[in-house]
């Protein structure tokens, strides 16, 4: 008979964890761990000003949306000045500056902000003409956007991003000092200048255009789905559907944070709103502190490869790709699937293993309630799905579902927007975008630099001389790669870098483009929750008092298909519904990988009906590593050790632990 917990919790924290309560907590947590959430706070005139600016700006991107996107320098250079106005007027330049006012300085950087992006559009027609003469203007103008951009991103994302941009400027002009393979003839500073300025190369690069266009459009439709109360539907019937199971609110963590995904592409964000209820209500029936904040950075982490709004890096794979989104997401839809199948089936085996239970079911909202009252908050989403796959750009699709989530939110008085409502979301919409925004411009440093050196073909060619053409090894050095870089950038920009430097490697060797894009954007996103820098994971082990290293390496572990399903997806294609396959082998992967991410969670939790002896966890994990990697006979091999194990355990069970038991 299992030792059941029973969980103490007050039905106030399940109403706050609905209604997404900030604390004081929450905050100090995000302004530590998320350098984009550092705003100045305004209040009168200051606060006006900043409003204004947000609206206009966001009011711009639906016009275009709308209507048609400008030329790719004129419409990449109006978004930058706005986005470097509100760096400079919303982020501190150091802890010892005004947090509720802005310093002379600050005005005079957004003044030459402003300046440069009027000085670009008045000679962009003068551009084409130029025939490759440029002169002594543009380059001090462009040298002073440079100069901009890296204070700007210093202020907003943190010193990582501009230190890095300064690495590559640096390998530019002193190429010809460097040694051996990755040495070049180096560049002056005026032929640098131009190509990062007066080119779609540089800072004006695909990944602006893409935060100018596709970015902004969906994070302001999040902005959209937030003002309606989406976040509190999607807390509710995650409540509804999951609090009251084996250690309920882990997988209320699991389903709102993944949910919640398709409204913030932030993981440490994700981990400091959802997480600032449900770690404390995992932790009070009976999950351990450091496992209670690794399951929220999982989750929350999850929330960037989760269809149908993934994280902002997927938006910029379709443009590298020449792809349309609608492709991108539907090949993310199994992989997604296993990282989140892992960690529930890890949770709940933890819960049986322990005796926990879920919460009281009289304190929980009742499913049918939460649909009849707020289920028409679902048809944006439906519609932005069924739009993409229609065949609408991302562009039009977030365009036209934004229009419907203001129309569809007055269908119930308690969710209509208002005007006030429009108002706060247009200016949301804004602040949220800054900081990718910013990523995007100050990794055209990279880009840039990369595609003038040819550093990106001088790096493949180095990764395939090193494996030895070695495909596993090639992946593991990838993988490696986009983690170490993960550790001080943001997502986007990881993805950026990673995929101009060591995807092409992938591709030239034979790896499906779409699928050696993949591979790099899932390690991009797992460096949230790998030691030894993990912002997800740090954020996380903040609210749930716990170790951050602990929280960190119990993060790997729960996410364990996040690091197995690019490696599988390679050797795979089809499970991105890539490369040439039948549906009876597409089906045949898909049942034997899901077994498979079953088998391996129990072997890593030391649990399936009962605790595993050494043996029988030893062949759970070879017949799981069996039915994840593709083959009949491996198939068979794993399936056979996989059943034999179950048939075993359910003949002989065992007294679970009492609760509180270790771990393994």
């Amino acid at each position: 008979m299992e030792q059941d917990k029973k969980p103490a919790i007050d039905k106030k924290q399940i109403e706050a964890f609905i209604n997404e309560e900030k604390s004081e907590v929450t905050e100090e947590v995000l302004r530590k761990y998320e350098a984009e959430a550092r705003f100045r706070k305004f209040t009168g005139t200051l606060a006006k000003i900043v409003a204004i600016i947000a609206i206009v700006m966001s009011l711009f991107h639906l016009y275009t949306a709308g209507i048609g996107v400008f030329e790719a320098i004129k419409q990449r250079s109006i978004h930058l000045t706005f986005v470097l106005v509100l760096v400079f007027l919303l982020y501190p330049a150091n802890k010892k500056s005004p947090k509720n006012k802005v310093t002379p300085f600050d005005v005079m950087l957004a003044a030459l902000s402003i300046f440069v992006g009027v000085y670009l559009i008045s000679i962009y027609d003068d551009l084409a003409n130029a025939g490759g003469v440029y002169t002594s203007m543009d380059i001090y103008v462009g040298a002073l956007l440079c100069l901009l951009v890296l204070e700007a991103a210093r202020r907003a994302t943190g010193k990582e991003l501009p230190i890095m941009a300064l690495l590559f400027v640096a390998y530019a002009l002193f190429g010809d000092w460097i040694p051996g393979q990755f040495g070049h003839r180096g560049y002056s500073v005026e032929r640098l200048i131009e190509h990062l300025f007066l080119t779609t190369e540089g800072i004006y690069g695909v990944a602006l255009g893409v935060s100018s266009t596709y970015i902004f459009l969906f994070i302001l439709f999040g902005a959209f789905l937030s003002e309606t109360g989406m976040a509190k539907f999607f807390n509710a019937l995650a409540m509804a559907a999951a609090g009251s199971s084996p250690g309920g609110p882990a997988k209320v963590a699991i389903f709102a944070s993944g949910l919640l995904g398709t409204i913030n592409g932030s993981a440490v964000a994700n981990v400091a709103t959802t997480g600032a209820f449900t770690i404390p209500l995992m932790k009070s029936i009976g999950y351990r502190p450091h496992f209670a904040g690794a399951v929220e950075a999982v989750a929350s982490t999850g929330g960037q490869i989760m269809p149908p709004v993934m994280g902002a890096a997927a938006f910029i794979m379709v443009e590298f790709l020449g792809m349309t989104y609608t492709q991108i997401m539907l090949s993310a839809i199994f992989p997604a699937f296993l990282y989140y199948l892992a960690c529930w089936t890890m949770i709940h085996l933890e819960a049986r293993k322990l005796g926990l239970q879920g919460l009281p079911k009289d304190q929980l909202p009742k499913a049918g309630e939460v649909m009849r009252k707020s289920g028409h908050l679902t048809l944006p989403v439906i519609a932005i799905v069924a739009l993409l796959l229609y065949g609408l750009t991302p562009l039009y699709a977030a365009f036209f579902t934004i229009l419907i989530t203001v129309a569809v939110s007055y269908i119930k008085k308690d969710t209509a927007i208002g005007v006030a409502g429009i108002l706060r979301a247009l200016e949301g919409g804004a602040r949220s975008a800054v900081g990718v925004a910013m990523a995007c411009a100050v990794v055209g440093f990279v880009v840039g630099v990369s595609s003038l050196t040819s550093l990106g073909l001088t790096f493949g060619a180095n990764i395939i001389d090193l494996s030895g053409n070695n495909l596993m090894l090639m992946l593991v050095l990838t993988a490696i790669t986009a983690l170490i870089l993960g550790m001080g950038l943001p997502t986007t920009a990881c993805y950026i870098v990673a995929a101009t430097i060591a995807a092409p490697a992938l591709i030239k060797i034979g790896v499906l483009p779409l699928v050696a894009h993949f591979f790099v954007f899932y390690f991009a996103c797992l460096s949230n929750l790998t030691p030894p820098v993990c912002l997800a994971s740090f954020t996380a082990a903040g609210i749930a008092g716990a170790s951050p290293y602990k929280v960190g390496w119990t993060s790997s572990r729960l996410g364990v298909a996040g690091f197995l399903v690019p490696f599988l997806a390679v050797y795979s294609p089809m499970l991105l519904f890539q490369g040439s396959y039948s549906m009876v082998s597409l089906v045949e992967a898909i049942i034997t990988a899901t077994v498979g991410i079953i088998a391996l969670s129990a072997a890593l939790e030391n649990w399936l009906l009962r605790r595993c002896t050494v043996i029988e966890r030893l062949i759970l994990f070879c017949g799981s590593m069996g039915l994840i990697i593709p083959g009949f006979w491996t198939d068979i091999f794993g399936l056979g050790g996989v059943a034999a194990i179950y048939l075993w355990q359910k003949r002989s069970p065992a007294k679970p632990p009492a609760v509180g038991a270790a771990d393994n």
